[in-house]
Formats: C-alpha cells, structure tokens, sequence
C-alpha cells in the first residue's frame, strides 16, 4: 500500500511538472512567433513531444493505480465514477472555450496567448478523461474474463503505449508505413468492444440509469473531439494534439465501447423485465424447495406460494383456500372482497367447477361470469392437490383478456407442483415417528412424484423415445425430464442425485424447477450446467449432489448437442458407421464444486445423427445392478445389448435391456434407482 501510494504522488508530481513545463513552451513559442521573430531555438519537436508523453504515460498510469482498487459488481457505481470524476471535464472544457469566445468578442481582439492557455487546459482535461474511462472500461470488459481475453487486452495496452513512440520521434501516424498497423488497431478495438457480459447483469432501473450515464460519457467524447478537431486548422497553434496517435486510438476505444454498451443496453431493455421476472421466479421456486430445510411451516409455505404466483402471473386480483375438513376456508387475499369471492364461487358450482385445473382467458364472452359485472376478464384456478388430499386452491384473476399464457401456467403449475411435494414432504417429516403413517405418506410421496416425472413424450415423425424408471424405494433420486424448445427442438434432459429416498426426491424435484426456469431462456447445455451448479450450490447440503446430462435435439439440423454433468456416458449406435459406442465426454457432477471454476469442468459436444441412430441414456442403477454373485452388469454388457437389439423399435430395444438386466440380477434385487431411455431416430418423410 505504501509503495502505491508512493508512486501515485510521484505521478501526479510528474503529471504536474510536464504540463506546466509544456503550458511553459507553448507559451513561449506562441509568444517568439507573434513578435516575428520565428521560432526559438529551444522549440525542439523532440523536447515538445517528449513532454507530451511524459504527461500522458503519468496520467494513464496514475488511473490504472487508481482503478485496481475497484472490485464487486456495482457497475452503476463505475458509470458515476467515471462520468462524476473525469466526464464532466469535458463540460468544464466547453465552459472554459465559451469564456473565451465571450472575452474574445468583448475585447474584439484575437489573443493567441489565451487561445493556447484554453487549448492546453482542455489537452489535459481530455487526457484527465480517457485515461479515467480507459482503465473503467477495462475494469467492465474483462468482467467474467478468461485466460484468451486477458491476454487479448495485455496485448492491446502493449501496442497502444507503443504508438507513443510515433510521437517521440515526430513521425506522423497518416504515413503510408503507419496507416495499416494503426488500421488494425482499429478493428482489434473493435473486437474488445464485443465483450459487454457486465450489461446482462443490470436490471431495468439500472439500464435506465445507465443510459444516462453513457449518454452524458458518450457527449464528453464527442465535445472533445469536436473541440480539437475545430481547432486543428487554426495557423496560430504551435502544438496540434490532434498528431499524436496514442490519443486518437484511446479516443476511439473509448468512444466505441462507450457506444456499444449504450446500444447493448438500449436494445435489451425490453426483455430485461422478461429475465428478471424468471429469476425471480427461480428464485422463489429455490425457497419453496427450501422450505422444509429452513423449518418452516405450512402456513409460511402457503404464503411464499400466494406471493410467488402472483409475481409471476403479474395478476390483477388473487385468493386462496384451504380446505379443511372439506370445506374451504379463504386464508389470502388480494384486491377482491369476501361478496365477489362467493359470487364466483357460486357460478363455479352452477357450472360443476369445483376444486379442479381450469383456465378462462376471455371472461366476458360467458354469459354467466359477464353478468356478475366483474372488472376481471382472464381467470385461472390452480388446486393444491396430492394423490390423496386436497390441501387448497389458488385462484388468479386478471383485467385483461388472454392474460394467462401457456408460458406463464407452466410457471404456476411448476409452483403447485412443488408447493405440493413440499407440504407432502412436510407432513410425512412430522409424522415420521409414527411408523405405519409415515409408510402411507410415503406412499402419497411416490404418486406426487410420478406425477412430476413425464409419462409421455411428444410423438412425431422423425424420432421416438421409450422410458423406464424403477425407484430402489418408496420415492427416488433419478429424474429425466422434456422442454419443447421450438417446432423442431426438444431438450431432453437426464440425472441422478446423490443417495436415496425422501432427501433424492426432494433434491430431484429441485432440479425439474430449476430446469423448467432456466430452460424458459433456451440457453445451450454447458450454460445450463454452469447456471444450475450456481443455483444447486445454495441449497443442497455440502454431502450432495447431482450427476446430469441434457440433450438439444434439433431435427431440422439432423444433430443433437450435449453436456454431461458427470452423468453415465451416453451409449450411441451410428447406423451409417454401423458402429456401437459410448461418448466419452467431460464433465463433473452439480455441487461437488461450488464456485465460478466450475465452469472449466463442463463441455459441450455437437453430433450429427443419421436415420435408424440409436442413442441410449441411463442412470447408473442399470450399469451397477449386481446379481447373486455380486458381479455388475456393466457397461460391456448394456453395448452388447444394443448390437443386438438396435434393428427395433424404441420400446423393443428398451425392454430387451430390461429383461435381460433382471434376467441377470433375478427378481426383487434392485439395490439404486433403474432409469432408462431409449431414442431412436426415424428416416426423414417426405412431408418433414
């Protein structure tokens, strides 16, 4: 610290000594000039661009001192420093040229001596400020940074300090010889002005501030290089600082990115109200999850799911019932009063509406619903609902027409879903001491968790999948799971969390949410593996974790890509190679390492597939089943059942390898959780 601040004084020391000494030669050489008698003898270009650099290498390194201080992730905070501290001496620079200009046309005379004091203090305000906005930039661009872009920037400053040598040694950059090297500095600033991560992390308000921001550092660019670029052709200067390259690429840097970050932001506006409304709901899905860790109650979890749907349905109106004994009971309220609840209730009833999934977008076409006189026009009704009981119902109004989409009831019944499994989950932790009860919630467990495991998976014309999944106890830890991204995409996405029972499922259930909220944004597997172990690694306990793979199948591009998380390597028959074979890909289980370096363990493979391809997923229940003998299956035996078995159908192929498994491990001996999925993908038709 004490070396720091050393060298700072001694920057500024040297900073101030060299502009002075410069202002002094400007001067001076302003002052022989206007008295004829030529330039002095001590007007030496060398002396004079000798202290221009000593000045601007002061400047510039004094502010790389002074940025290495910033740390964290307040970038409105950066944007205010740099506007706050350096770009407002841009609008000193204009004040101080308009006092001049005023002083000019009072007096009615031209002094050259003034017009060089007021050229000078803005060559060392401009400076004051690209040095500032210089290293604030770097500080933003190699936010998120990686080993390639920090080597990207190192080099940059190492060729943009080498273009002072072109004014040391009074060469002009528009040379012939200069030109093209100083045009490839050009297009490497614009390859750095690309990396704007730090722009996704601001929310709305933030993006709005910071258009101001940018707005206002955008101006003081273009105020300096008005101001420079104007006074350029003046005969009288003695020094033009629009010679000096170094300037004209820190100003061009600056500027560019500048801009790029003020378009990035602009543009992305709109949507930015989008993600933070799926993080949000994230976010409210990880404390739903969490609930039974943190000890709550059940009243609590009712109250994060009443608060949670109705951010995420933006609705206008909400109650909430819990049924008690049959009868339900309001608990929640929301800009609705008790008369217009049983008004609704009523005609409910009368249309035989009673405690089911139902969604009306357009109210006021039902003749019913239009004469109770309703200011509301979209409603949907979520029950709370297990196998067995029926725990509540959520209702959602909206003032809109078509105000529940198939996006945002996905959402919500996402939200049920785990408000029911964690009530379940509740119940059966209180009554744990209780032996026979505690087996009947268990139970109640497994039929909540069938019901959040797909039983069927889109049919079409160039693939079909079959599935089998067998849990070691009451409930499981393995979980597989679909998202249709797109008419021609699906995500597929496979896993096995670490251990069994009650603990798994509840994990398992997690990772569906956190796979439905993230999957929304249609973001590539290695990013949703990256995003995943963040949001896994606040809520699973340091003992656990998941081991997962996704697939993006796209048949209009005839391949699929993948990630795998440390899951069972996917088994592939290539029909065209006529060839059996496991991917061996990298990758490291979710929650086993908890900070950003994840990310290195993670990547991310795309293969074309042909007609009659088969590819196999599983858990490792199947590969690790034991018999008698205690021998495994292994991964030898399951390829050989797919050379055998790879000329049938999906479903063929999938009971052939279950057969032959319990063939070999002999009945009632499942030890861990069996999943099993088979793809087979079909010839193109004619009509795809």
């Amino acid at each position: 610290m004490l070396y720091k601040n050393n060298a700072k004084s001694l920057l500024v020391t040297s900073a101030i000594v060299s502009w002075l000494l410069l202002l002094s030669f400007v001067l001076l050489s302003a002052e022989s000039t206007m008295a004829g008698n030529g330039v002095p003898k001590f007007a030496l270009p060398f002396l004079s661009n000798l202290l221009i650099v000593i000045f601007i290498v002061s400047v510039f390194l004094f502010q790389r001192l002074q940025t290495e201080s910033l740390k964290g992730i307040d970038f409105i905070g950066y944007l205010w420093n740099l506007f706050s501290r350096a770009g407002v001496a841009a609008y000193l620079s204009v004040a101080l040229y308009l006092g001049y200009r005023v002083y000019s046309n009072y007096s009615e005379t031209q002094s050259s001596l003034l017009l060089h004091l007021v050229y000078q203090i803005n060559f060392g305000l401009m400076v004051l400020f690209l040095s500032k906005a210089f290293y604030i930039w770097k500080v933003l661009l190699l936010y998120h940074k990686n080993k390639f872009l920090q080597i990207a920037w190192d080099w940059f400053e190492l060729l943009l300090a080498a273009t002072l040598l072109l004014t040391i040694f009074n060469f002009k950059y528009t040379s012939y010889i200069f030109l093209p090297l100083l045009a490839l500095m050009s297009f490497y600033i614009l390859f750095l002005c690309t990396n704007l991560k730090w722009v996704a992390y601001l929310t709305f308000n933030n993006k709005s501030r910071s258009l101001v921001l940018l707005g206002a550092i955008l101006l003081s660019c273009y105020i300096f290089v008005r101001f420079f670029k104007n006074t350029a052709d003046s005969p009288n200067l003695v020094i033009d600082y629009t010679d000096v390259g170094f300037l004209l690429l820190a100003m061009l840097f600056v500027g560019l990115y500048s801009l790029a970050a003020f378009l990035v932001s602009l543009f992305s506006l709109p949507t930015s109200s989008v993600f933070e409304q799926k993080s949000e709901d994230l976010l409210n899905f990880q404390r739903l999850s969490q609930s039974i860790q943190q000890g709550q109650s059940e009243p609590q979890v009712y109250d994060m799911l009443f608060d949670s749907t109705i951010k995420a349905a933006d609705a206008s109106a909400s109650w909430f019932e819990l049924i008690r004994n049959g009868e339900p009971h309001v608990s929640h309220l929301l800009n609705i009063d008790a008369d217009q609840i049983s008004r609704i209730r009523h005609l409910l009833l009368a249309y035989n509406i009673h405690n089911i999934d139902y969604i009306n977008n357009n109210l006021s076409r039902n003749p019913g619903f239009r004469e109770l006189l309703l200011p509301w026009k979209s409603m949907v009704i979520l029950p709370i609902k297990s196998y067995k009981y029926l725990s509540g119902v959520l209702y959602l109004l909206k003032d809109i027409e078509g105000g529940f989409d198939r996006e945002t009831v996905n959402v919500l019944r996402t939200f049920t879903s785990q408000t029911t499994l964690t009530i379940e989950n509740l119940r059966l932790v209180n009554d744990s001491l209780q032996t026979e009860r505690y087996k009947e919630e268990l139970k109640i467990a497994t039929q909540v968790q069938e019901s959040l495991i797909p039983k069927t998976f889109p049919t079409d014309s160039w693939f079909e999948i079959s599935t089998h999944s067998a849990a070691a106890k009451e409930v499981g830890g393995d979980f597989y799971d679909f998202l249709q991204l797109s008419e021609s995409r699906i995500a597929i996405i496979i896993g096995d969390v670490s251990g069994k029972g009650i603990s798994a499922a509840f994990h398992m259930a997690q990772m569906k949410g956190i796979f439905h909220g993230l999957m929304q944004q249609d973001m590539a597997p290695s990013e949703f593996m990256k995003q995943a172990n963040s949001a896994l690694s606040r809520c699973l306990e340091r003992t656990s974790f998941i081991t997962s793979a996704l697939y993006i199948i796209d048949y209009r591009m005839k391949g699929f890509v993948f990630a795998r998380a440390g899951h069972c390597h996917t088994l592939y028959y290539n029909s065209m190679m006529d060839e059996v074979f496991y991917f061996q890909t990298e990758g490291l289980g979710l929650g086993i390492i908890r900070d950003k370096s994840y990310s290195n363990h993670i990547r991310e493979m795309f293969y074309d597939y042909n007609p009659e391809d088969v590819m196999v997923m599983y858990t490792d229940g199947i590969v690790e089943a034991r018999n008698a003998a205690n021998d495994e299956y292994g991964e030898e035996r399951l390829l050989y059942m797919l050379k055998q078995t790879y000329h049938l159908e999906a479903d063929d192929i999938k009971w052939a390898i279950i057969n032959d498994l319990q063939d070999f491990t002999g009945p009632d001996n499942l030890y861990d959780d069996q999943t099993l999925m088979v793809i087979k993908f079909k010839p193109t038709q004619p009509n795809t």
